[in-house]
């Protein structure tokens, strides 16, 4: 996997993940089983893995009473150092569901180097029909083997982290504290690149005070790790016919030297806030990056008021059709990394909040390259990043057409997953989140109280405990001075000649991107466009921008815009908006800096680009944002809704820690001084 944001050069690491090569064994009782070939190891006991789980991980983490008495209202965390066939994680789902209060809720945070294919993991869980309706939630959003972090809504109540990578790579880069450890993989004898000190070291930073661990091995250089790191452990029986395994907990008394290099120290100012209540919180701002805030805090319990002056949906987020689209860098970089698991991400949320596609469709995405310079960009593209073709893939002129249902002249990038959104009713369908109440009015002022914030709504005051900004261009008026562009957009439509309705003519199958885009039609109306006019916030139709984007679209599918030769650009309909972009293109996604504290407490980087600070950075207590989404806030946006909601409840991030920092709303405050300016 990439590596930090002090190292660039490991960005062009390849993202792939290669597939776990397997076996399959009958045990006695018919039973089969997956084996590793390249690591000569089960994935489980064949006499009765399951049991196996509960005795090593569930009753030697203590977690039947742990998790009956847990009332916090953050999610009990577990970790985990090898997901396998996933048969630990369900099993203490389903301890969860035993035990636990209704109100709780669980995160489980796993690692896995060489995961299986979604093939492979049905066919393991065959075997297992106790656990067949939790296995189900797994496979059915089973994500592609690429390096990262891939979040999974397994349930209401549960969710999922699969860390696809090197687990001591993976650890040292999850933002996020454990409260236990399933110590899990091949065993050390098998698999001894996993079981080193920098594991055990990764774990221990990961950990929270009253963090527990249990693993099936009592290996010597195991027990030596796990001590050196600052566990406390001990043998007792181990299960079936091993005779001990090891379990401890967490040391506070005995931290070792290490840790007193925090992963903060160098970058101090993006040390999260101090956590504060969440019960009722504001989200101003109701397109996508503020509806899916809400949905986000409503799931975990937050009473969520979303407000905005002029309604649902009605800014940028209001045109007939959004594509679920990306361009990445051509050399994987922080930016890059970010946007395809936002892509990732997105599919597997739209899927799960409308499985019919009634408002959404994954039909598909064709890049166009372009000429033969493009043709070039897109060989470095797959070579650097080498990910799988179910996520992306070459396609030569001819198997574009083919995918695209009409003649193109150009081969392309194709993104089976991607495809299309309606964003006015994905935003209606997420501000009706139980929890969420919208109030369509002006914020007119904001005042900090003893207990959060107290809001003026017209004439209406509005209490509340913290403040989420998702105001898009609008966002000017509340920032505090950070860098944000207005562009304006206006995107065509045009209703489908007789004959296309009717099946006689080119029918387009695919979004299509080129400089502009054009989407399969829907109800029988071709949206395409859209034009790019930075500092302009005017939302007047423009006769000029239809024209250009009836230009873009002979370029872009001549075989449909021959449909349309001749017509008068004043016949289009469409609809200007205004969306809001960052100087670096990337989303602004977290805690709201303090702008003048920043520039006074961190002034020495402009002599020093390496200075050390100790002060944390600050930020206005219980402030959030989520804005600078620009075209690709269809994609963006729900990722970082999680990012903020798991910020809030004090969750495991959903993103890698040098992530999460790229995405700070802080981040250009501090560039700009290290530039001097």
């Amino acid at each position: 996997m990439t590596g930090n944001s002090a190292s660039p050069h490991r960005h062009a690491l390849r993202y792939s993940i290669r597939h776990a090569e397997l076996d399959w064994r009958v045990d006695d009782g018919d039973v089969e089983a997956p084996f590793s070939t390249a690591y000569d190891d089960v994935y489980f006991s064949r006499q009765d893995g399951r049991e196996e789980t509960r005795f090593v991980f569930i009753d030697n983490n203590d977690l039947p009473r742990r998790l009956a008495a847990w009332r916090a209202r953050r999610p009990f965390t577990i970790g985990e150092t090898g997901f396998g066939t996933g048969l630990n994680m369900l099993c203490a789902w389903a301890c969860f569901d035993e035990h636990a209060q209704a109100e709780a809720r669980l995160h489980l945070v796993s690692t896995e180097k060489h995961p299986l294919t979604r093939e492979a993991l049905e066919r393991a869980w065959r075997s297992w029909p106790q656990l067949a309706s939790r296995a189900a939630s797994l496979i059915d959003q089973w994500p592609p083997a690429v390096a990262g972090i891939h979040r999974l809504q397994l349930d209401a109540r549960v969710t999922l982290d699969l860390h696809f990578g090197d687990a001591a790579d993976c650890l040292s880069r999850l933002d996020g504290q454990v409260d236990a450890w399933f110590l899990d993989g091949f065993a050390p004898s098998k698999n001894p690149d996993m079981w080193r000190p920098e594991l055990f070291e990764a774990m221990a930073a990961a950990s929270r005070p009253e963090a527990t661990f249990a693993t099936f091995t009592c290996a010597g250089f195991v027990r030596r790790g796990l001590a050196a790191a600052g566990f406390r452990w001990r043998k007792v029986p181990g299960f079936g016919r091993k005779r001990e395994m090891l379990r401890g907990e967490r040391d506070e008394s005995a931290r070792p030297a290490s840790e007193a290099i925090s992963a903060r120290a160098a970058t101090p100012w993006f040390q999260p806030p101090p956590a504060r209540p969440a019960a009722h919180v504001a989200v101003i701002g109701a397109g996508i990056a503020g509806t899916s805030v809400a949905a986000a805090l409503a799931r975990r319990g937050s009473r969520v008021t979303l407000v905005d002056r002029t309604g649902i949906a009605a800014g940028a987020s209001g045109n007939p059709q959004a594509a679920l689209y990306v361009k990445l860098a051509i050399e994987p970089n922080l930016q890059s990394r970010f946007y395809l698991a936002a892509l990732l991400y997105t599919q597997r949320w739209l899927a799960r909040l409308d499985p019919q596609r009634r408002w959404w469709s994954d039909c598909g995405l064709l890049q166009l390259t372009g000429d033969a310079r493009g043709i070039e960009r897109q060989r470095r593209f797959l070579n650097l990043y080498d990910l799988p073709s179910t996520v992306v893939s070459a396609s030569e002129a001819a198997d574009a057409t083919s995918l695209a249902g009409i003649d193109l002249d150009q081969a392309a990038l194709y993104y089976p997953q991607a495809g299309w959104v309606d964003p006015v009713a994905l935003c209606h369908h997420l501000a009706a989140t139980p929890g969420v109440e919208t109030h369509q009015a002006e914020l007119r002022s904001l005042r900090e109280t003893e207990s959060g914030w107290q809001l003026q709504l017209g004439q209406s005051p509005l209490r509340v405990d913290q403040v989420v900004f998702a105001t898009g261009h609008a966002s000017h008026d509340w920032l505090d001075g950070l860098p944000l562009q207005s562009v304006r957009g206006q995107v065509s439509t045009l209703a489908l000649p007789q004959q296309t309705e009717s099946g006689n003519g080119p029918t387009l199958e695919r979004v299509l991107c080129a400089e502009g885009y054009v989407m399969p039609a829907r109800d029988g109306m071709l949206t395409f466009g859209a034009t790019f006019s930075p500092n302009d916030a005017d939302t007047t139709l423009r006769e000029s921008d239809h024209r250009r984007n009836l230009d873009e679209l002979a370029r872009t599918a001549p075989a449909l815009a021959r449909q349309f030769a001749g017509i008068n650009p004043a016949s289009c309909g469409g609809r200007a908006s205004v969306r809001a972009a960052s100087p670096d293109k990337t989303p602004y996604a977290g805690p709201l800096p303090d702008v003048a504290r920043w520039r006074s407490n961190y002034a020495a980087l402009g002599k020093d680009a390496k200075r050390r600070f100790d002060c944390p950075g600050s930020h206005y207590p219980g402030l959030w944002i989520t804005t600078a989404h620009g075209s690709r806030g269809m994609v963006s946006a729900p990722l970082c809704a999680e990012l903020i909601a798991s910020r809030l409840y004090d969750e495991p991030m959903p993103l890698e820690r040098e992530l999460v920092d790229h995405l700070h709303p802080g981040r250009r405050l501090i560039a700009d001084l290290i530039r001097g300016r």
